[in-house]
């Protein structure tokens, strides 16, 4: 049939009249139903199915196209069908990359807002800290001139007074504690010295040898009491250090504190009552508002920190009464039994104290085992 419409097309002449338009064609019959029966006989585009697999698939892979969403009627030619469909695919990309771009801006947005945040909270902070320390010199240097009042509670005065009193004293009985243990070591390395001298004379001086050697072993017998007193000493040193240097220390810390929030309730208590005395107006009944609030809050500060003074202060002269007597007895036990040539007395006195000496030989202990 093909063959028979290729030979009709290929015999027929288009005629051309004198204006070199073409004319009519003749009409065939045969021709026409040729091409209404390729047009019939062709693929309908509406009854064709994807396979989803590969070739000899089950028929539970394929899916018919007229259950997709969208697709078109018989009365639609394929074509428009397939252009329609695209254009609604490529408008579903547009929509998801402007959403994307709106997700990404909105995120871009929010870090600048938070950036911006932590940019004002640092302001105000510095600000804060700006007011306070203006506020806190005014108050220094109108109590160094005596035109300003400040909270006093003499109690807790004296008591304070009298620790950093006793703070000096204490430092200055640590400092020649630890010179009498540099003194006591030279001597004992001395004496150590002088008997190695005396062992070394009474071999190389036959007429002298008895004397000699009485000598070297009385120096030796020296040499180890003051090896036995120094552990003592030195223990009394590092008992008194820590009491000085870390106990006494950590309370006047305390006590910094204690005097800075002073100065801080004073400064907002002068402002509170310089604003009190002024007229009233709706913006300083505002201010005045915003005073008593800072006042509170300062005045609480100072009270908390009064009461752990008080308390600090109070376990600081317990410990400082139990720790002394013990080390004023290890110091006097030890100091007496050593010049009263008492041995056995000063090595109780370390059993008693729970002391243990170094061997003569020993390394000097590393840094980790002195922690």
């Amino acid at each position: 049939m093909t063959d028979s419409i290729m030979s009709k097309a290929a015999t027929m002449e288009i005629p051309i009249n004198s204006n070199g338009d073409t004319g009519t064609l003749p009409e065939d019959d045969s021709l026409e139903q040729d091409l209404q029966q390729v047009m019939v006989s062709g693929p309908n585009l509406n009854e064709t199915s994807i396979v989803s697999g590969g070739y000899g698939g089950t028929a539970e892979g394929i899916i018919p196209t007229s259950s997709i969403k969208g697709t078109c009627t018989n009365s639609v030619p394929p074509v428009l069908c397939h252009l329609s469909q695209s254009r609604q695919y490529q408008g579903t990309g547009e929509d998801y990359g402007s959403n994307m771009n709106h997700s990404s801006s909105s995120s871009s947005m929010t870090a600048e807002e938070s950036t911006k945040g932590v940019a004002v909270e640092k302001i105000e902070q510095v600000k804060k800290w700006g007011l306070n320390t203006y506020k806190c010199t005014k108050q220094m240097i109108s109590e160094r001139f005596g035109r300003g009042s400040r909270t006093v509670d003499l109690e807790l005065e004296a008591q304070i007074e009298v620790l950093r009193d006793t703070k000096r004293k204490y430092e200055n009985v640590l400092r020649l504690a630890r010179g009498l243990t540099n003194h006591f070591y030279n001597m004992v390395q001395t004496q150590h010295a002088l008997g190695d001298t005396f062992a070394d004379l009474s071999q190389k001086s036959p007429e002298l040898r008895d004397e000699f050697g009485y000598n070297a072993e009385t120096q030796k017998l020296l040499c180890k009491n003051g090896e036995t007193l120094l552990g003592a000493i030195n223990f009394f040193v590092s008992s008194i250090n820590t009491l000085v240097n870390k106990t006494m220390e950590d309370t006047l810390m305390t006590i910094k504190m204690y005097e800075n929030a002073r100065l801080e309730f004073d400064a907002y208590r002068t402002d509170l009552e310089e604003l009190s005395a002024g007229p009233r107006d709706a913006v300083t009944i505002a201010r005045i508002e915003a005073a008593q609030q800072q006042y509170q809050v300062q005045k609480d500060k100072y009270e908390r920190l009064r009461s752990d003074v008080t308390i600090k202060l109070k376990f600081l002269e317990e410990n400082k009464v139990k720790v002394m007597h013990k080390q004023l007895l290890l110091f006097h036990n030890a100091i007496s039994a050593y010049f009263a040539g008492n041995q056995q007395q000063l090595e109780q006195t370390l059993r008693q104290f729970n002391i243990k000496l170094r061997p003569p030989g020993a390394d000097k202990p590393s840094w980790l085992e002195e922690q």
